[in-house]
């Protein structure tokens, strides 16, 4: 009893199966819980699935029914749209706060976690519907504009002109995670850069296109992936906000997605337009990948 006691404590004290059990935990969440249900998904994209009877197996129907809905490049268009228009936003502006937060002062930390705060709690319905009763009618957006003398009963949810907007900048005001990555970035250029470049007589602009902004490539091209990809799969903002209205004009993918899977109960057509939507982030992160090598600075510092 106390040999086979040892020889499994020796055996689990072997490196490989050491961490073999310490990994076991992930292993079994990622096929339970990623693997199974894409599996379980791509089958019922090929049914006649409505969850409250079995489903039945219908081939491409769900797929020629899609290339056929005006709806879905509607929401295509609409999605690419915020994505295409938030991100290089996004990132702008979260370059601009880190180059302006690169500085150590006293109140340094408290700065970067009031910057980053909105990336934080950005996403969450509370902050949605925040937002929605921003820019209503009666909200505190219109009570401004009143107070400087402008217009101040525009309905910014029902044009669909500004709709969509109200979406990118609440996009665009979290971008907190992509500015931490930057003065991450930023902190990596040596110092000794700069200060061989001012003793050339290159000022602050020069140097930030020659050195800054071309060792930060890498970084930028990080974030425009990770970020890129957030935008396909945007949810709370539209579902809480807009609800894809007026006139579908801020319908995201996404949303159509969940309404026809739950809402309309065609949970087979909501599968097929999910594994349609992974080919489109796929197709878009391989477009992104293509372009590196114009853009991307890959030299040593």
């Amino acid at each position: 009893m106390r040999n086979n006691k040892f020889n499994l404590i020796h055996f689990l004290n072997r490196e490989s199966i050491a961490g073999l059990v310490f990994s076991l935990p992930f292993i079994i969440g990622f096929f339970m819980f990623l693997l199974v249900p894409m599996g379980i998904s791509l089958y019922y994209s090929f049914c006649d699935y409505n969850i409250l009877s079995p489903p039945v197996f219908a081939g491409l129907k769900n797929y020629i029914k899609m290339f056929q809905d005006e709806t879905f490049y509607k929401t295509i268009g609409v999605t690419l749209y915020f994505a295409l228009v938030s991100v290089p936003l996004r990132l702008v502006f979260a370059l601009i706060v880190a180059l302006i937060l690169f500085k150590t002062t006293k109140a340094t930390g408290l700065y970067r976690a009031a910057y980053y705060l909105p990336s934080i709690i950005g996403g969450s319905v509370a902050v949605s519907i925040l937002w929605k009763r921003m820019f209503a009618i009666d909200g505190v957006i219109n009570k401004l504009l009143g107070a400087m003398g402008l217009p101040s009963e525009f309905s910014w949810l029902g044009d669909t002109r500004t709709a969509i907007w109200t979406l990118i900048i609440l996009a665009v005001w979290q971008f907190g995670s992509s500015m931490l990555i930057f003065l991450s970035s930023l902190k990596q250029i040596p110092s000794t850069l700069y200060e061989a470049s001012t003793v050339d007589g290159a000022g602050k602009v020069k140097q930030f296109f020659h050195i800054t902004l071309p060792l930060l490539t890498p970084t930028i091209f990080f974030n425009l992936v990770m970020q890129m990809i957030n935008g396909f799969l945007a949810f709370t903002q539209c579902y809480i906000i807009t609800q894809g209205k007026p006139m579908n004009s801020t319908l995201f993918y996404t949303v159509y997605m969940y309404q026809q899977s739950f809402e309309y109960s065609n949970t087979g057509y909501g599968a097929a337009l999910a594994w349609v939507m992974l080919g489109i982030v796929g197709l878009m992160t391989l477009l992104i990948f293509g372009t590196k090598k114009f853009w991307v600075y890959e030299g040593g510092v």
